[in-house]
């Protein structure tokens, strides 16, 4: 028997099964509260994971805000109420795409900053080893 229609069948087997490997299985009654909260949960990341979103993490501190979430849409609250509240007390780290300020001007700036200041450094050395290398054709009378 050939081991790739026996991997097909049971993956086909397993299919309907996928919504049970999702970390929030939770669904709202509200159609457009559930995209919202959709949209919110892979926006927003987790303060534990660091690098995943509340929707990809299954820790308990993200479940918790996705509950918050949850009950704040519930609630009524727009979007950016919701995250004015999480970023009121996780900080702008819960935001994977946080809004350009002042605060954080020098953040958004710094590769440039850096790229600038690699250039002129990578610049003078080159000005500096060509004038060796000058300065060494001058001083040998053997080429000359």
């Amino acid at each position: 028997m050939k081991p790739l229609p026996v991997l097909m069948a049971v993956l086909l087997t397993c299919a309907p099964l996928r919504g049970a490997w999702a970390v929030d299985p939770v669904r709202m009654a509200d159609l457009q509260q559930q995209a919202r909260y959709e949209v919110l949960i892979h926006e927003l990341r987790c303060v534990q994971c660091e690098d995943n979103s509340l929707a990809d993490s299954d820790a308990w501190i993200a479940t918790d805000v996705r509950r918050q979430i949850r009950e704040m849409l519930a609630a009524g609250k727009s979007d950016s109420q919701i995250k004015g509240y999480l970023v009121s007390r996780y900080s702008e780290f819960i935001l994977f795409r946080p809004a350009y300020s002042w605060r954080n001007a020098w953040l958004w700036s710094l590769p440039v900053v850096l790229l600038l200041v690699g250039t002129v450094i990578a610049v003078r050395i080159i000005r500096q080893r060509a004038a060796l290398v000058d300065n060494e054709d001058e001083a040998d009378p053997l080429h000359s």
